[in-house]
């Protein structure tokens, strides 16, 4: 791989969402979530080029107007409940190894409902994956409380097997755990070679790597809750918008 590597970003967003109807286009400060997602890719120094792939006339034609490319309408059988990421990545590799016959050395997949990831993750990202020689590289949050206190309830309401974790240790207090990390849906950066060769994103734990983002560019919207609480962030200044707002 070379020191600049060629990086396809992907924008994916399906037309339908049952937990959130028309999610994708649903704005926050005057601005979609595909706007958001969009505007960022087009300022990472390694977005070698973004193209959107969505079922939706009204989302590709939203990622058009923020500078992404629309090479294809996405298959009806992929823009299902049930449809992976990983066939929809496979999707996009397969036709720009078709149609143009050309490959990248990585596919970064964004989507629209973790917002806001800024060109500095995205570049973050792709310095770590290029590093570490690398076949994924995921963003990642702090979990709000350590695994030790989490597990499931029994038919009968019991939490012994949650108890039973929190006697194997003497520190008992959260503040005093471990720090736990999960993804947060900001960014997928894998390997063409790794895709092709796995055919699925999560595959080889030994080339997996994450970067860290706080707590306010992790937001997940998944529910009208989840984006009455990104449009208070954005609305009260608890997260800079200046970047995505020069650029809209």
């Amino acid at each position: 791989m070379t020191n600049s590597p060629e990086i396809l970003f992907l924008l994916v967003g399906r037309g339908g969402s049952k937990g959130l109807p028309g999610k994708n286009l649903r704005e926050i400060g005057g601005l979609s979530l595909t706007g958001y997602k969009a505007i960022a890719a087009k300022q990472s120094r390694y977005c070698s080029r973004l193209i959107v792939s969505s079922d939706s006339t009204e989302i590709r034609a939203e990622a058009r107007r923020h500078g992404a490319e629309v090479l294809f309408e996405r298959p009806a059988e992929l823009a299902t409940d049930t449809a992976s990421s990983n066939d929809v990545v496979l999707h996009a590799m397969d036709w720009i190894e078709t149609h143009e016959k050309r490959r990248y050395d990585a596919i970064m997949l964004l989507e629209p409902s973790s917002p806001f990831a800024t060109p500095e993750h995205f570049d973050e990202a792709v310095e770590l994956f290029t590093a570490r020689k690398a076949g994924l590289v995921v963003g990642m949050r702090e979990t709000e409380v350590s695994s030790i206190f989490v597990g499931t309830l029994g038919t009968d309401s019991s939490i012994g097997c949650i108890v039973e974790k929190m006697l194997t240790t003497t520190a008992q207090r959260r503040q005093d755990q471990a720090i736990e990390v999960t993804m947060n849906g900001a960014l997928y950066l894998v390997g063409w070679d790794a895709m092709r060769t796995h055919r699925k994103i999560y595959a080889d734990p030994a080339a997996s790597y994450g970067i860290m983002m706080d707590r306010m560019h992790s937001i997940e919207i998944e529910s009208a809750a989840d984006l009455a609480y990104a449009s208070y962030v954005i609305e009260h200044g608890m997260l800079d918008a200046s970047p995505w707002r020069q650029q809209a």
